[in-house]
This record gives structure tokens, C-alpha cells and sequence, in this order.
């Protein structure tokens, strides 16, 4: 037999993670797990209106069943503080959502200990076009996964706006990119299930 044989890339089977990001009720939590969540978010910046206290994301995260992570957001937050809180829920993953560096991801994940989560900030409108995502994740290779949101103030906005502009490049990754299901836009959707007669309080 002759000519070249050209090994084939392995077929890597995907399957659609979803994390609910910024519950502070025990209700929520059991609910996102009932309903199948893979992981769990509390928020742990200042600045939102559903962050809680480490010792409370701790005490939520406890409930949370085995292969159901708990997942720990933090913004331009102090390295010491995150290894500390990470401290008091084991399992935890941790979310970057500021402006940390490589290199703050890298000191506030205790050198790789922790795993943690990138959040790609993508600018809204032709700006978005330009963001170069597979840069980002090379320059982030050290997380283990990129999650797509919208660069809006306050730190947030997948929620409530579109990025599928820039959810192309995700094909040429080999790192794990997600897309961040915020707690307005589950509860929206579980309410709309027939499941339950309201949507969920954010707080």
C-alpha cells in the first residue's frame, strides 16, 4: 500500500455543562442540582447584588452532591483571600471575572493547585468582532475552561446579551470554553417549565 496515511484526529464526544451561577438561598441550590446542574456558582464580589460571604458559600456548597461543583467567583480579588475561601469548600473551582492577568490567575490559584475558571470578557458590537479569543485562551492556558460573557459594566452580561459573534473561534480550541447561565435567565426558564408558579427571587 502506498501514499501517505494521515492519522485522524480522535472523535472527542461533547455534551452541553451547564453552571447556574449566583444562588444564595439553600431552595435555589437544591433546585439547580434537582434539575441536573453540573456545577454551582457563589458569587463572592462586593460589588453584586448576590454576592455572599465565604463562610455562607461554604454553608451553601456543603449541599451540593458529589460530581456537582461548587464554583467560586471572584473580581480583582487578593490572592490570599481567594486561597482562604477556597480553603473552606473542598472541591471548589474558582471564577476569575475581573481584570486578573495570567498572572494573578496564577498566584490566586495557589501556582495551579486550584482549578479555575477564565472568564473572556467579549466587547458588545464591532469591537466583539475583533476579540481574539484563541489568543485569550493560549495567554489563559493554565484554566481549565474559558467562559464567554459579555464585557459590560459591573462585570456581567451574558445574561442579557448576545456574544455568538465571537462563538465561532470556539471550534479551533482545544481548551474547554463555556457559556455562563446566569441565575435571572434559569429561573426565568424554570418558571416557564410548568415546574414552578414564579420565577426565582435573585436574592
Amino acid at each position: 500500500m502506498t501514499g501517505t496515511l494521515h492519522a485522524q484526529q480522535p472523535h472527542r464526544p461533547t455534551r452541553t455543562r451547564i453552571k447556574i451561577c449566583g444562588l444564595t438561598r439553600e431552595e435555589a441550590v437544591d433546585a439547580a442540582v434537582a434539575f441536573g446542574a453540573d456545577a454551582v456558582g457563589f458569587v463572592l464580589y462586593p460589588g453584586s447584588k448576590r454576592c455572599v460571604s465565604p463562610a455562607r458559600a461554604a454553608e451553601l456548597g456543603k449541599r451540593l452532591p458529589a460530581f456537582v461543583t461548587p464554583v467560586l467567583l471572584f473580581v480583582n480579588a487578593n490572592a490570599s483571600d481567594v486561597i482562604a475561601a477556597c480553603a473552606g469548600l473542598a472541591g471548589a473551582t474558582v471564577q476569575f471575572h475581573g481584570d486578573e492577568t495570567p498572572e494573578d490567575c496564577w498566584r490566586a490559584s495557589d501556582r495551579g493547585r486550584i482549578p479555575y475558571i477564565r472568564a473572556a470578557r467579549i466587547p458588545l458590537g464591532a469591537a466583539g468582532t475583533r476579540f481574539d479569543l484563541v489568543k485569550y485562551a493560549h495567554d489563559y492556558s493554565h484554566a481549565s475552561a474559558i467562559l464567554l460573557d459579555a464585557h459590560v459594566e459591573g462585570y456581567g452580561g451574558a445574561a442579557r446579551h448576545s456574544i455568538g459573534h465571537c462563538c465561532h473561534q470556539t471550534s479551533t480550541l482545544t481548551s474547554f470554553c463555556l457559556v455562563d447561565l446566569h441565575l435571572q435567565t434559569w429561573a426565568m426558564a424554570y418558571a416557564r417549565s410548568g415546574r414552578a408558579a414564579r420565577r426565582w427571587p435573585l436574592t
